[in-house]
This record gives C-alpha cells, structure tokens and sequence, in this order.
C-alpha cells in the first residue's frame, strides 16, 4: 500500500540528490531518490461521535487535527 497521509494527501516524491560540492565538480555519481512523507498511526478519540479512529497522517496532518478539531479534520478528509 502507498504511503501517504489520509488528511492532507501527500504522497512519496521523486527527486535528485545531489550536494552542491558535487555540483560544482561536474561529477554527478547519484541517481534520483525517492522521498517518503512523515506517515504516522495514530488513534485519535473523537469526543462528538464517542468513537476512537486509527488514522495513518503525517505530522503535518496532526498539526491541522490540532488546529482544527479532530472532528472537523476528519469529516473534512472523509474518515467519518
């Protein structure tokens, strides 16, 4: 299964990995690499509907979960 975050969306990304030494030699060794999101589980109690959800989120997501409530943040991302 993928991993990304069921609050936010953000999904793995693909990028270079080049330092800037290696750049200015006009050697570039390295490929391309594959860069994952901070995916965490999590059970989150949500005091409206008395239920506890396990949800897979980024930090970013916990901090809108934070903000937000849990109970909006979750029916907004389509987990209630």
């Amino acid at each position: 299964m993928a991993r990304n975050c069921a609050i936010t969306g953000k999904t793995s990304q693909v990028g270079g990995r080049y330092s800037n030494r290696v750049r200015a030699t006009q050697f570039n060794p390295t490929g391309k690499v594959r860069r994952h999101p901070n995916i965490q589980k999590h059970r989150i109690f949500v005091s409206e509907i008395d239920k506890t959800v396990i949800v897979k989120s980024s930090a970013k997501g916990l901090r809108h979960i934070k903000k937000n409530g849990a109970y909006a943040t979750l029916k907004k991302a389509g987990l209630i």
